[in-house]
């Protein structure tokens, strides 16, 4: 019980720290910063699939599953978005002597 409780103070602690930090960036840094944070949720992703899969109670493997899920619609959501943004740069017209 007292592993669970440290666990909880670290992961609000770094929740808060987190949104705190990603509050303060500029717009003009969000693509860097979604491409860091993807690389960050892919090591969340790549934990949550051994705490969702190893021989836990179940109370801890649903919560890895949970993770699990958050993590990877953490993922997909931040590459859509930054597939969008860099669409917004793209031109139509393309200029000669270049390759399509």
């Amino acid at each position: 019980m007292i592993d669970f409780w440290a666990m909880l103070y670290v992961f609000v602690l770094a929740s808060l720290i987190g949104v705190g930090v990603i509050r303060r960036v500029s717009r003009l840094l969000h693509t860097p910063l979604m491409s860091i944070t993807n690389a960050i949720s892919a090591i969340a992703v790549v934990g949550s699939i051994l705490v969702a899969g190893g021989d836990y109670p179940p109370h801890i493997r649903g919560l890895g599953a949970l993770a699990l899920f958050m993590s990877m619609t953490n993922v997909v959501s931040g590459f859509l978005i930054t597939d969008r943004m860099l669409k917004m740069f793209k031109t139509g017209k393309r200029p000669e002597g270049s390759r399509p």
